[in-house]
């Protein structure tokens, strides 16, 4: 077994990351951090669907909660590593932007004692295992407002090749958000990397909350 191979067959790394792990890899510059918003979450606020209270869960250095201050929403960045959210600070205060970040683990959302109307997640589901999925949605349930929205861009099972997180397949969104949502849609999108110009394929999903 390769260290890219998972006893359950799926491509992606044996384990998820732990947050040491992601402290590290941002001492470096990750593949995903682009230094701006993914298109698919910039077409989302172009069309007016990113408003209210706005948290992007699992933000890396804070494009897409700068996206939605930027638009005039109050917003909060939340993610375990620290290093990640030091550089998103200073990217804040280069652009005039008012946006909280806080050291977080987003299986805990609760702590915060806030409630959103949008939730953007990109890259955080295909980083979590079967286990802490389950508990993640939960987290999410406890800071979504009824009505509100969760859009969250995951690498898909239709992206080859065996390198970086476990790819998803559509059936694991439906099943996770089978309780107290509602999926509006599914739809075939990409993630930009660095490494790669035609990016990565992914599930761009869009879920209310009931």
């Amino acid at each position: 077994m390769s260290g890219n191979e998972r006893q359950d067959g799926a491509p992606g790394p044996r384990r998820p990351r732990r947050p040491e792990d992601f402290d590290v890899i941002y001492q470096g510059k990750p593949a995903w951090d682009i230094d701006r918003p993914q298109p698919a979450f910039l077409e989302l606020a172009e069309a007016g669907v990113v408003t209210g209270t706005v948290l992007d869960v699992g933000c890396g250095t804070g494009e897409h909660a700068l996206m939605a201050a930027a638009r005039g929403c109050d917003a909060v960045g939340v993610d375990m590593a620290a290093v990640a959210l030091a550089t998103a600070e200073n990217k804040a205060r280069e652009r005039g932007l008012s946006v909280r970040f806080v050291v977080m683990n987003a299986l805990e959302l609760e702590a915060l004692d806030q409630r959103f109307d949008t939730v953007l997640d990109c890259g955080l589901f295909h980083v979590l295992d079967d286990a802490d999925r389950t508990r993640y949605e939960r987290s999410l349930a406890t800071v979504i407002v009824p009505g509100g929205r969760y859009f969250m861009l995951c690498f898909s099972d239709q992206q080859p090749g065996d390198w970086g997180p476990r790819r998803i397949h559509r059936d694991e969104i439906v099943a996770t958000f089978a309780d107290g949502w509602h999926i509006d849609s599914i739809e075939p999108s990409t993630i930009d990397i660095t490494m790669d110009p035609n990016g990565a394929r992914a599930w761009l999903a869009s879920i209310t909350r009931t």
